[in-house]
């Protein structure tokens, strides 16, 4: 199941220290909550090992062909589609903040596994929106793990992010770093990795927590930087730099943190964190400077130049996020997706794609609030 709700601009004992063999999960359902860019390839790779997933989106996601594709919404059960003959996939329409109606999807699917993708994830958005991003990102993942842990599910998920340590010039951050976020975003994500934790220690629940560095690659939102600059590139717009462009940023391809949480998901270990790192940093400037070699083929700093707009700057903005990632390199995970194949491959997808997003006009403003 992917989980989501209707704010989102999309989607005790410890039996559970591996995910289960493709052989013992044939009657095994899993809950995957969340970004399109990350989700839909998880989704496909657990096709393979579960016979079953159901997921319920935060709200239709903007891509024109969604609503023909699943038809709808089918009566009161809010079920978006029947699986067909080898189908394992089944879509819900609902919101992570409905506790009944999250309470009656445990109770009907009886789901095993939990990865909890969904929330509010757009750090401009939150300044000025801040209650919604407390209650759909914290309010919502509380519900999820209450359902959960009543319907005894054997793993749970939750998916963060490396805003949650707040910025760093030179130190690295472990899993064991303290928390301090500066953004309402970052603040949210930090409150509900509380309550998931708070899940393993009072009652032993297995909760796993994951904190990744960027993630870039097809189906992504245009609202994030790196499908941003490319959109405006391909319609002959400057990239909307923020302040002076010189924040640093780790990218990691999706399928690369796709292959994460799948290592997480088999080998992970019931509360504990794992950093979802990568050694690429790029500053914001040097980001949109390859795209704009990329896409309009100049190798002139003076023509780079014309294809960018300096805007104003966030509230605040990190300027690092620099992790430390040898928890989960210990369990065998490595990023193999180069840059260059994987931002090509990005390019590619939305020069093919970007004409079937709906409403796309306000996430590609320097400020889409």
């Amino acid at each position: 199941m992917v989980s989501a709700g209707p704010h989102s601009p999309l989607m005790g004992g410890d039996k559970s220290a591996a995910a289960p063999s493709p052989e013992a999960a044939a009657g095994s359902s899993v809950n995957v909550s969340g970004e399109r860019a990350v989700s839909q390839n998880v989704v496909a790779e657990l096709l393979g090992a579960f016979q079953t997933i159901s997921f319920t989106e935060l709200g239709f996601a903007e891509l024109g062909d969604v609503g023909g594709r699943l038809g709808g919404t089918l009566g009161s059960s809010r079920r978006l589609c029947e699986a067909g003959p080898g189908d394992r996939r089944c879509w819900f329409h609902g919101d992570i903040c409905d506790s009944h109606f999250v309470k009656l999807l445990f109770e009907t699917e009886k789901i095993d596994i939990v990865l909890h993708f969904a929330a509010q994830t757009h750090v401009d958005l939150s300044f000025v929106r801040a209650f919604e991003f407390t209650y759909v990102n914290v309010y919502g993942t509380h519900v999820l793990v209450s359902a959960a842990h009543e319907a005894r599910v054997e793993k749970f998920i939750y998916v963060s992010t490396d805003e949650v340590y707040g910025g760093s010039l030179d130190k690295e951050f472990d899993e064991s770093s303290p928390k301090q976020p500066t953004n309402p975003y970052a603040s949210s994500k930090a409150a509900a990795e509380c309550f998931v934790q708070s899940y393993w220690e009072r009652y032993k629940f297995p909760v796993v927590i994951t904190r990744s560095s960027n993630v870039y690659g097809p189906h992504q939102y245009p609202e994030k930087v790196i499908p941003k600059f490319i959109s405006l590139l391909q319609h002959n717009r400057k990239c909307c730099i923020h302040g002076s462009g010189l924040q640093t940023r780790n990218f990691l391809y999706a399928t690369d943190v796709v292959e994460a949480f799948l290592t997480v998901l088999k080998k992970g270990k019931p509360g504990e964190i794992y950093n979802i790192g990568t050694n690429f940093e790029m500053s914001v400037i040097q980001l949109a400077k390859e795209l704009i070699q990329l896409i309009k083929e100049t190798n002139s700093e003076s023509e780079m130049e014309n294809w960018v707009d300096y805007v104003n700057d966030r509230p605040t903005n990190d300027m690092r996020y620099p992790m430390k990632s040898e928890k989960i390199l210990g369990l065998g995970w490595r990023p193999k997706v180069p840059w260059k194949e994987g931002i090509k491959k990005t390019i590619e997808w939305y020069r093919e794609n970007f004409h079937n997003w709906k409403n796309v006009e306000k996430a590609l403003e320097p400020f889409p609030v």
